[in-house]
């Protein structure tokens, strides 16, 4: 059982804790991906470089690194309808999203169940349901302002 002592503190920690080798490559992903939730590889390689201008991480480096900690369960892809994949570090709960179809913007929602599932399908056909992934699509409260006279 992991108690608050033993929980993982520093990028280094989380990355030994699921068995990964603590790179500067996969540590500056995992700062990149903190500044904010919801960032397309192009922007996490945008942050990189911008605090990190001398860092080498070419452009395969980096999805090879976000595949790495997304399979390690460091890193959530969330794949919205026509919009470009998008990494988050909210990881280990059954969380949805709100994504506005003006600006992209996207936000968590807590699941309102509770557990996983959120929702059951009428036949589940012999599955064995863990996880359902919900996208709510609308205007944010910036977009809906915007439009409004």
């Amino acid at each position: 059982m992991e108690t608050a002592a033993s929980k993982p503190k520093t990028a280094t920690d989380l990355l030994r804790h699921k068995g990964l080798r603590s790179t500067a490559q996969r540590r500056a992903v995992l700062g990149a991906l903190g500044y904010g939730s919801h960032a397309t590889a192009a922007e996490v390689e945008q942050r990189i470089k911008a605090a990190e201008p001398a860092r080498g991480l070419s452009r395969q480096g980096l999805y090879n690194v976000l595949d790495d900690l997304t399979q390690a369960g460091l890193v959530r892809c969330i794949e919205p309808a026509g919009s470009p994949t998008r990494y988050e570090l909210r990881v280990g709960d059954n969380h949805h999203h709100l994504v506005c179809r003006t600006c992209g913007h996207i936000e968590d929602v807590d699941c309102g169940v509770g557990v996983a599932p959120c929702l059951d399908p009428l036949d589940a056909k012999g599955f064995a349901l863990d996880e359902a992934e919900i996208t709510w699509w609308g205007l944010c409260q910036d977009c809906r302002a915007a439009t409004t006279p």
